[in-house]
């Protein structure tokens, strides 16, 4: 059926010709609301904002623009709205019994970072992007870039995702703000400037080897045996000099071989070992850990997302295990 046909029936309350009209774009709205909010949960939330508005609008929907520039202006305007509110998850103390953390190189800002499952980036990687895009698309979901976006004032990130992530046009984004290109044009060049400033320098790092390759499999081996035994100098011998570590929603953050060693050590001192169960997240290799128990049940307790440069490791995210279902991943499982 036409999508004006679609849009007609839907106009009269048909909803399943609504949900046909919009379900092609839902999986690269839902990536973009997560870029602009750098929170799976609160990427949903404004995806289902959008979708709600958009059902109430659809009268007003005059075909000026195509309907996928016109939801991505309504999800924007929704993130914005939920960027303003300022209504984020707040900071957790420190949680994990028995084990004592070094003191952290710094207390990070972005508590409420969380990761995007892998499965779901695969059905928005179809998605076009338009001929003035900058960046890969890995590189758009990446948790650096993710958590770059961040520190930006709210319509920057709008106007950077829009213009060098998306490709849309600067008339474009200027219609989808209510704005001018002046403004737009402007805005951009700033969100480029703090982009360059926050996000960690890639200078002297070698790319990441591509994901699935015989390259990535053989860190990411070593990562899993080096973790799964417990043997910190195996898995110092994986790590850039300036790794980079940090556990969301615990804003505590390392920086440096040294300090991570301590941290990793702290943790295998404590008598705590785990077993690791591999997943994707942002377009990054992801485990799911879980705590070996005297009752041979391991419980999840978080998931470890790596940053790869080369043959090494360059940084390590660790969240809570709240995000485990996301992933497919249980609760708990035999230890082995």
């Amino acid at each position: 059926m036409k999508a004006a046909d679609l849009i007609e029936r839907a106009r009269a309350g048909d909803g399943d010709a609504f949900r046909e009209l919009t379900e092609p774009h839902l999986r690269e709205l839902q990536v973009h609301c997560y870029r602009m909010l750098g929170s799976f949960e609160d990427a949903e939330d404004a995806l289902q904002n959008t979708l709600l508005t958009a059902w109430q609008s659809l009268g007003g929907f005059e075909g000026r623009a195509s309907l996928r520039t016109w939801l991505y202006r309504i999800a924007t305007h929704r993130c914005l709205d939920a960027r303003r509110a300022e209504a984020r998850r707040p900071a957790k103390e420190w949680n994990v019994p028995g084990v004592e953390p070094p003191e952290p190189t710094r207390l990070g800002e972005i508590v409420w970072l969380q990761p995007y499952p892998g499965s779901l980036l695969e059905d928005a990687a179809e998605a076009p992007l338009g001929p003035e895009a900058r960046y890969e698309r890995t590189e758009s979901v990446s948790l650096a870039f993710v958590t770059a976006l961040q520190l930006l004032p709210p319509r920057q990130v709008a106007v950077l995702v829009l213009r060098d992530v998306l490709g849309f046009k600067a008339s474009e984004v200027a219609d989808i703000l209510e704005s001018s290109v002046d403004s737009v044009n402007s805005a951009l060049k700033r969100a480029r400037a703090g982009l360059r400033r926050d996000q960690p320098s890639a200078a002297g790092h070698q790319p990441p080897p591509a994901a699935g390759s015989p390259s990535e499999d053989a860190i990411v081996g070593r990562f899993v045996r080096a973790w799964e035994s417990a043997d910190v100098d195996a898995l110092v011998d994986l790590l850039t000099d300036d790794v980079f570590m940090s556990m969301p929603p615990m804003p505590f953050e390392y920086q440096g071989r040294d300090v991570v060693a301590r941290f990793c050590a702290a943790l295998f001192d404590a008598g705590r070992r785990f077993d690791l169960v591999p997943s994707r997240a942002n377009g990054q290799p992801a485990f799911g850990a879980y705590l070996r128990t005297p009752d041979g049940i391991s419980h999840g307790v978080g998931l470890y997302v790596l940053t790869l440069t080369g043959d090494r490791i360059r940084a390590l995210t660790r969240f809570d295990n709240s995000v485990l279902p996301w992933f497919g991943l249980p609760r708990s499982l035999p230890s082995r």
